[in-house]
């Protein structure tokens, strides 16, 4: 399948992709304030400057899209038909800087929470997702006491 946008047009809807503030983000901060968790946003001096960052709890939650970075069994995570080799190229260099990130943060004893796009979709699935979030945190509360 051809691209039916002009290379300006594609390139042009791709720069208005937003790596920060995304409504899946903006939704599980908000919840997590209300259950009384404060944060810190887009950690610039830990690696991979991770979304939400706990430093009362050593806890780092990244929010990822699905489609970029291959959220497997979700139906979002589809690989484009044009210009197949480049996007196969792209997620995989995606997924393997991901899991360097996730290495480094464990080994400077950070735990790291990952929440998925699609879990944050609707309000039920919110709803289900914050409270597993903050079940996770609270057991490391009292991990460290």
């Amino acid at each position: 399948m051809v691209d039916t946008l002009t290379p300006a047009q594609r390139s042009k809807r791709m720069s208005r992709i937003r790596s920060t503030d995304t409504k899946p983000e903006v939704a599980l901060r908000r919840a997590l304030h209300r259950l009384g968790f404060r944060f810190r946003l887009h950690g610039r001096r830990l690696p991979g400057r991770p979304d939400i960052v706990l430093t009362k709890y050593r806890t780092v939650i990244f929010v990822h899209g699905c489609f970029w970075h291959r959220h497997e069994g979700c139906k979002v995570a589809t690989t484009p038909k044009s210009n197949t080799e480049f996007w196969i190229e792209k997620f995989s260099r995606n997924v393997a800087r991901d899991a360097a990130v996730l290495d480094q943060l464990h080994a400077a004893q950070w735990r790291v929470i990952i929440a998925w796009e699609c879990d944050l979709g609707s309000v039920a699935k919110l709803s289900a997702k914050v409270a597993e979030i903050a079940a996770q945190i609270r057991s490391i509360k009292d991990e460290m006491s």
